[in-house]
């Protein structure tokens, strides 16, 4: 193939509607943690929608740049889609079409990509729906969906709008509205807020999700962590006693009834649980780090026993071993610190900023922590004020960036209380008003500074900065 029917190859891919065109930057994601799910998805969950982990794992392999894995992981899409579809071609095709043709186009087998996208359109054209309509087809937003909610976190809110749209065009299809329900779940979750009950919207999904499918254990073990959450911890047990009675064996189950029992503070109840979960999935980092939570709970703070904080260590390592993410790192490096074991808390907090995959609420809390560990611990006040600076200068409003803030500001107010010429609490100030946009407050500050060291580079510049901006 020549080079300019080979752009127009590429040209006509970059329409297709398949996990080659639905953003999944590898950046993003830990693509060992997200195999290893995959393939544990495989051996646990029964589904009639198993060809969407293929098409998913096949991409993942793509990744990895491993093509013979990535061509037979399709094809076992391709037969988990006939098995549950025997009688004619369903739209289900398109996306594993699509995943085929882009698999053959990276290996330059360019009349085989050109087959599958002739085979796209001959699907689109049985469906009598023109090239333009193809987002109106329920299957790909669902699909594409279940790619955003099982590839990373940061990609939760762009997963709900895709459900969102499968349900508008089949409203009762039973997967987008459990897919619904979970990704909105999800986002309520980890934005770490209090929700009242008025506010919930996950709360009546999952309900609605559980009425098309009474049979899903894993809805129910999340409806009762929900109804926790909203002090409606009764109500939730009922939902655990029925997920537990309906999946005793299911790892995606026994993980949130676990955590269910955790926070009640059963916590024996909750390591029982783990227990046989984690031999059932034992590289599970999700399971490891509900463990070593479990342990943590256990620590008495007047009396820490060794063994337990050995434990709580040991599964947070596993946890971070098995999938590289914020927070198994960011609990690992502060039991490290509680342990007494510095170099290694150090260490950790050092290989958890270099991660790819975090938020910026996430690195600012990294900054804070590690912040705290410089001042407090390593007695370095130059370090600590280096971590919170960077936590401050990140922009994104949340509880961190204050505390960072406050650091910089508790700092500030020692320092010149206990010496009126310290030229850095002056500075510190100084930063902070600039960066809340208090010019006035700022320069003040920074000229008080440049009186007690009249030379610092960095208190001129910003200065001048500021006063240009005047």
């Amino acid at each position: 193939m020549s080079e300019q029917p080979e752009i127009a190859l590429k040209s006509r891919l970059l329409q297709l509607k398949c996990h080659f065109t639905w953003g999944l930057l590898e950046k993003d994601a830990d693509i060992d943690g997200l195999e290893e799910r995959l393939y544990n998805q495989l051996t646990f969950l029964a589904t009639k929608n198993k060809y969407m982990v293929y098409n998913l794992l096949a991409y993942v392999m793509h990744l990895k740049g491993d093509y013979a894995k990535a061509v037979s992981n399709l094809e076992d899409a391709e037969e988990k889609i006939k098995e549950n579809n025997p009688n004619g071609i369903p739209v289900s095709f398109l996306v594993t079409f699509g995943n085929y043709a882009w698999v053959h186009y990276h290996l330059k087998r360019y009349e085989d990509s050109q087959n599958y996208i002739d085979k796209i359109e001959q699907i689109n054209s049985g469906l009598q729906l023109l090239l333009d309509d193809r987002q109106d087809i329920a299957d790909i937003y669902g699909e594409q969906g279940w790619s955003l909610l099982t590839f990373c976190r940061p990609y939760y809110k762009k997963a709900k709008e895709c459900f969102e749209k499968a349900l508008e065009l089949d409203p009762e299809d039973p997967e987008w509205n459990t897919g619904y329900a979970t990704a909105v779940y999800r986002l309520e979750t980890f934005k770490g807020k209090k929700w009242p009950a008025a506010q919930c919207r996950s709360l009546p999904l999952l309900k609605r999700a559980i009425e098309l499918d009474p049979n899903d254990a894993v809805l129910k073990a999340l409806l009762a962590l929900k109804l926790q959450d909203l002090k409606r911890a009764d109500e939730g047990r009922k939902y655990v006693e029925e997920a537990l009675e309906q999946a005793p064996n299911l790892p995606y189950v026994l993980r949130y009834v676990a955590k269910f029992y955790r926070k009640a503070k059963l916590v024996d109840e909750a390591l029982r649980v783990l227990k046989t979960a984690v031999d059932l999935m034992p590289t599970s980092a999700f399971l490891h780090h509900q463990i070593g939570l479990c342990y943590k709970q256990k620590m008495n703070k007047k009396n820490i026993r060794k063994e337990v904080i050995e434990k709580v260590i040991f599964h947070f390592e596993k946890a971070l071993e098995y999938e590289k993410c914020f927070m198994y790192g960011q609990n690992l490096a502060n039991m490290y610190s509680k342990a007494a074991e510095y170099q290694k808390a150090e260490d950790t907090f050092k290989m958890i900023l270099t991660f790819t995959n975090i938020t910026d609420v996430e690195l600012q809390q990294i900054h804070l922590d590690y912040g705290h560990f410089q001042e407090h611990i390593k007695k370095s006040e130059s370090e600590a004020i280096k971590q919170y600076k960077k936590g401050f200068q990140i922009a994104k409003p949340s509880q961190y960036r204050k505390s960072c803030e406050n650091a910089l500001k508790s700092l500030a107010e020692r320092k010149i209380q206990s010496d009126p010429s310290d030229a850095l609490g002056y500075g510190l100030l100084g930063f902070i008003y600039k960066k809340n946009g208090k010019t006035s407050e700022a320069i003040e500050s920074y000229e008080k500074a440049l009186i007690y060291d009249l030379h610092n580079e960095e208190y001129l510049n910003d200065l001048c900065d500021l006063k240009f901006m005047l």
